[in-house]
């Protein structure tokens, strides 16, 4: 069974003309005389505790591992999905069943061939082996290998984001021999561009890999070596870029200023909103929210643009809705729906009964202190008072699920409309702690389920009412500041905090 062309790839995520716009950015200054740089040196925010594929995560997480790892689709820097190890993919009529066609001519670094039972035994592996991401093949009940080069995903319910997942960490494949054992954890054995230099790589400190020969796509492969160095500290990232130790690396908008005094180039990307969850809509623990109106009053409290310019140095874009600019659930008649009017804010809550005062919980978020500082104040300035408790711990996902949060003031993933649904608004959300819904609501979300093609366009509908039942108090969407020389060209990734690794080439 052959699927038909590679036109058939889908493409599920608006192009991003922000992500293009940055392309090449990073020649500028570059010597025209000087030798083509063959190395590559990316100061990381996190060591990989596992180069087990099941085990790989998303965003920043997900880079290290496509040095190794191949994924069955491939997204480019602009969100549209193409082959990679699957050429062709298409849905049946009631988008259950993903047929994929498989390359022919791939092996993995240890020799063993790629085909449809390869990619069956990843499939099965990932679903099995509790990763961070196992929720990704969540509507996969099971995978059958049609013949040598084609295998099917049968699913329990469409699923819009699968195709996506499918160029993520459910996508990555390794060597079947090497699945499930302990030498996979600490050496990746993948069919992707470079391969593990073990002798090179020091635990907590650098990973090292080198070009795989013969590799079956020579455009991904740009570099003889990539290194990943562990820099998990902020300054520490600052100074190995400004003194040339790494090549790029992920920054905020102090130490930016920084590297623009020594001459790096900015690759910025918008890829997380800012804001309060307003996660009690009932009223369960905190009666007041269950108030439209008190909610609403939370959102025109706040004076979005100063914030940011004060907080975050005007790096970000202030906005009224939960759902990214690149979903295709983002609307510009919801960018600005609660613009700064401290008097309707008081109005609102009088309507409300609640004249006299409302009281919020939040627990203190690391790194947020002083936007909760200001939050706290301007909320203040309506009537309604802000207590910030403890500090999230390392079981904060585990405290959300069992309600402890009323509100939080936190820094969400804008991806892809059925993914942000299923984070932030559905009942099977985690930020959705309350499991809060309506029959309204569920329809538009039921819609979305199996809209096929068209999940972005109704995901608008979604995102029209979370804003207008103020579900949530979006101050901004920040920018993500990753810094690079000129030594390397970045082009940064839609959705993503750093670029995916074939994103980098050099620069001369």
């Amino acid at each position: 069974m052959k699927l038909g062309p590679k036109a058939a790839a889908a493409a599920l995520i608006v192009s991003a003309a922000l992500a293009l716009t940055a392309c090449g950015g990073g020649a500028t200054g570059a010597n025209p005389a000087a030798a083509k740089t063959t190395t590559l040196t990316l100061g990381t925010v996190q060591e990989i505790r596992s180069w087990d594929p099941a085990q790989a995560h998303v965003g920043h997480i997900l880079q290290p591992y496509q040095a190794a790892y191949d994924s069955l689709l491939l997204r480019q820097p602009d969100g549209k999905l193409s082959p990679m190890l699957a050429t062709a993919w298409k849905y049946n009529d009631t988008n259950t069943k993903l047929t994929l066609d498989l390359r022919t001519d791939v092996t993995f670094s240890d020799g063993a061939k790629f085909d449809a039972e390869a990619a069956k035994a990843n499939l099965d592996h990932f679903k099995t082996a509790n990763g961070p991401q196992m929720a990704q093949l969540t509507a996969v009940t099971g995978v059958t290998v049609v013949d040598a080069d084609t295998i099917e995903l049968n699913l329990t319910t469409p699923d819009p984001s699968l195709e996506f997942y499918l160029s993520q960490a459910a996508g990555l494949m390794g060597s079947p021999k090497a699945l499930g054992t302990e030498a996979i954890k600490t050496e990746p054995v993948g069919s992707g561009p470079y391969v593990m230099d073990k002798a090179a790589t020091v635990k907590d400190s650098q990973s090292v890999f080198t070009a795989r020969k013969d590799y079956w796509n020579k455009d991904l492969q740009k570099f003889q070596k990539v290194t990943f160095k562990t820099l998990t500290d902020l300054t520490a990232r600052t100074n190995a870029l400004v003194s040339g130790q790494v090549d790029a690396t992920l920054l905020d908008p102090k130490t930016g200023k920084q590297a623009e005094g020594a001459k790096m180039t900015l690759a910025a990307n918008q890829v997380d909103w800012q804001g309060l969850l307003l996660m009690d809509r009932d009223g369960a623990k905190n009666a007041p929210l269950g108030n439209v109106k008190v909610r609403q009053a939370i959102n025109y409290a706040f004076d979005r643009k100063t914030i940011l310019e004060q907080v975050l140095l005007g790096q970000g874009t202030p906005t009224s809705q939960p759902f990214g600019k690149e979903s295709g659930a983002w609307t510009e008649e919801l960018e600005n729906y609660y613009s700064y009017d401290p008097a309707k804010a008081k109005q609102l809550l009088k309507e409300a009964g609640y004249e006299t005062g409302v009281t919020l919980e939040v627990p203190s978020v690391p790194g947020f202190e002083t936007q909760l500082a200001v939050v706290k104040q301007q909320l203040a300035d309506v009537g309604i008072t802000l207590n910030v408790g403890s500090a999230l711990t390392n079981t904060f996902t585990s405290d959300i699920a069992a309600q402890k949060f009323t509100t939080m003031y936190f820094s969400l993933f804008q991806g892809e409309p059925w993914v942000a649904i299923n984070q932030i608004v559905s009942t099977k959300a985690l930020y959705n702690a309350f499991k809060n819904t309506t029959p309204e609501l569920q329809a538009k979300i039921d819609a979305v389920q199996t809209g096929g093609k068209d999940a972005g366009k109704l995901a608008q509908e979604v995102n029209k009412y979370v804003v207008e039942q103020a579900w949530f108090a979006p101050m901004f969407r920040v920018n993500q500041m990753y810094y690079h020389n000129s030594k390397v060209t970045v082009t940064p990734q839609i959705q993503q905090a750093v670029p995916s690794i074939y994103n980098y080439a050099p620069a001369f």
